[in-house]
């Protein structure tokens, strides 16, 4: 259930790109596991064995990237797409 209710739609990322601050946390949220999948760093500790940790600079800095595309998304694009699934229902 939880994975229905972080599912991206065509509103929410609309709603993203106008700027609405709801639809832009929950584009993190969606993306936040990914995020810590990309920042996933391993460090050799001094006694050689391997730590593996979130970089949280790193997670923070792709959350900004992600953030400064939202208003390049292609709502046209998106808009043909979502009639054409709905028009095919």
């Amino acid at each position: 259930m939880d994975d229905q209710q972080n599912t991206l739609t065509y509103e929410i990322i609309k709603a993203a790109v106008a700027g609405e601050k709801w639809a832009t946390e929950r584009i993190l949220k969606h993306y936040d596991s990914y995020m810590d999948e990309l920042a996933t760093v391993k460090a050799r500790q001094p006694d050689g064995s391997v730590r593996t940790y979130v970089d949280e600079d790193l997670k923070q800095e792709i959350a900004l990237k992600l953030l400064e595309e939202i208003p390049n998304f292609p709502l046209k694009k998106a808009e043909r797409v979502a009639k054409e699934e709905t028009d095919g229902i």
